[in-house]
């Protein structure tokens, strides 16, 4: 434990001291983001944080990485030579604003590179009442496999940069994603992912004071890209063997920007247009629509992902007690209906997609009607 922390607080302090110099760095090579109609930022904001954040990272890495040999396996050295490619991407795109498919191009690159490189990829699933369990490992699973976990590792990606859009947003929801991680790698009694996930969560904690509202400087999609990366590789590496819920665990512990994402397209379709069209309809921006304010937005996606963290360590600690398979379906179908319910409320999907809200307040307004014609 004290190894962890020790790496923390190295890369923790590194990544604070190295902001600064990044935000001069941006300015002077003209990485910014001007505002415009779908952003809430009011003037120029030098980004490409996320240059920070693998600063403090890899300083930490190099040093603790020797300590901890799991560090040194094939495939995390897949997953760090993945992110440095990663990293170039978002480095390009907050210099240069690269197409989507240059951008794609890079992650695509990154995935290969970790996947078919280094060998990472999803392994043995055990179904839940009795039936025999998937083995991605042996045969023409094992090619299927490739596919399934470059989409994986993709699509985590695109949803961090997706929920990019106010102050300390995705760096935060991407620290308590990574802590979630940290301590069921702890729980499950993996040093490797542990230590990995708490060197990166001291490197984003140590750049979210500076991006944090009113923040100095954006983490751009340097950041963005590169967290998502390291968020959706580490979450393979940590359940490659896995039993039905540990499947499951890294979609729960990835919630907010999955959920995002995922409505974000249902949005689009149900207004026939194109999924890659950029709207202000994210939750964030539902949010705002409330009346909530631009830090307390931020500090309820917080407290969101705090919910979808505490529930992956609640099934993973389920999971590794060997309690029944009941339980764990009990929680997410709670878990899925606390999701539908606050999609609703705040018109994630549109004012008029809102099934059970519409339908109580017909039932309510005709209930009301019936009791006027009675008074008449």
């Amino acid at each position: 434990m004290s190894s962890y922390v020790l790496g923390l607080l190295t890369s923790m302090v590194v990544a604070f001291i190295a902001t600064p110099y990044v935000k001069r760095l941006a300015e002077k090579i003209g990485a910014v983001d001007a505002p415009n109609h779908r952003k809430v930022h009011t003037k120029i904001m030098p980004r490409m944080g996320g240059l920070a954040i693998f600063i403090g990272f890899v300083v930490s890495f190099a040093i603790f990485a020797p300590m901890t040999q799991q560090l040194l396996s094939k495939e995390m050295m897949g997953i760090f030579i993945g992110g440095v490619i990663i990293l170039i991407t978002g480095i390009l795109d907050d210099k240069y604003q690269l197409s989507p498919k240059w951008k794609l191009a890079g992650q695509l690159l990154a995935t290969v590179v970790v996947v078919a490189g280094f060998g990472l990829k999803i392994g043995v699933v055990n179904l839940p009442l009795g039936v025999n369990s998937i083995d991605f490992t042996q045969g023409w699973l094992a090619w299927l496999a490739i596919p399934i976990t470059m989409v994986w590792i993709v699509g985590v990606t695109n949803s961090i940069n997706l929920i990019d859009g106010l102050d300390g947003l995705s760096a935060g929801v991407s620290a308590i994603a990574t802590a979630t991680m940290a301590i069921m790698a702890i729980i499950m009694k993996d040093t490797g992912v542990a230590m990995y996930s708490f060197i990166l969560f001291g490197a984003i904690i140590g750049f979210l004071y500076f991006n944090f509202h009113p923040a100095k400087i954006f983490m751009g999609d340097t950041g963005a890209l590169f967290l998502g990366f390291n968020l959706a590789a580490l979450s393979i590496m940590g359940f490659k063997e896995a039993v039905f819920v540990s499947f499951i665990i890294p979609i729960v512990v990835l919630g907010v920007p999955l959920w995002d994402t995922f409505f974000a397209i249902v949005r689009r379709l149900l207004n026939n247009k194109p999924i890659s069209s950029a709207d202000k309809g994210h939750l964030h921006h539902c949010l705002l629509n409330m009346g909530l304010s631009h830090r307390m937005t931020v500090i309820t996606i917080y407290g969101m992902s705090a919910f979808f963290g505490a529930a992956a360590i609640l099934l993973t600690q389920i999971n590794t007690a060997g309690h029944t398979f009941w339980m764990t379906l009990i929680i997410l179908a709670v878990l899925g209906f606390v999701i539908h319910m606050v999609t609703e409320i705040v018109g994630l999907v549109g004012k008029k997609n809102r099934p059970i809200i519409n339908t109580y307040q017909r039932l309510r307004l005709k209930k009301v009607n019936n009791t006027t014609r009675r008074g008449q």
